[in-house]
């Protein structure tokens, strides 16, 4: 039994005792009295309770705007850019000259695929994944 459930047992049990004393006419004051004591322990209960869910969801969005995001610097974007570039050209030179335009083909394809996996590193929302945990449709643990 809790502290509080033992002062509301003894909050009745001194109701029902002034009931005795005071007779049947104060009951209706009487009861009316307890159940305001009651009410006042439900809303402190309730509310307590709501300050501590706006509590967590305050923690929550305030991990969420200060969790580490990747950087995405100019000078990051640009650099990977020109090294994309730079290395297209030996890597299209050889595609193409061992498997002709198939192999050069798959070099580009190569190329695409690591700058679309570093876009997605660096933007995350660019391709959904955020607005979809934000919605709830993401998987959780």
């Amino acid at each position: 039994m809790d502290a509080r459930d033992t002062d509301l047992k003894k909050e009745l049990d001194a109701t029902l005792q002034t009931r005795r004393e005071l007779g049947e006419e104060y009951e209706s004051a009487l009861v009316d009295s307890f159940l305001e004591k009651v009410d006042q322990r439900i809303d402190g209960a309730v509310e307590r309770r709501v300050r501590r869910q706006l509590a967590e969801q305050q923690l929550t969005a305030a991990r969420d705007s200060r969790s580490p995001r990747p950087t995405d610097s100019f000078g990051e974007r640009f650099g990977f850019g020109i090294v994309s570039l730079v290395l297209a050209i030996p890597l299209s030179a050889i595609g193409g000259g061992v498997a002709d335009l198939p192999g050069m083909l798959v070099a580009w394809a190569g190329i695409v695929g690591v700058n679309v996996v570093q876009v997605a590193r660096t933007h995350p929302d660019l391709f959904g994944r955020r607005r979809r945990a934000e919605r709830g449709d993401a998987w959780e643990d």
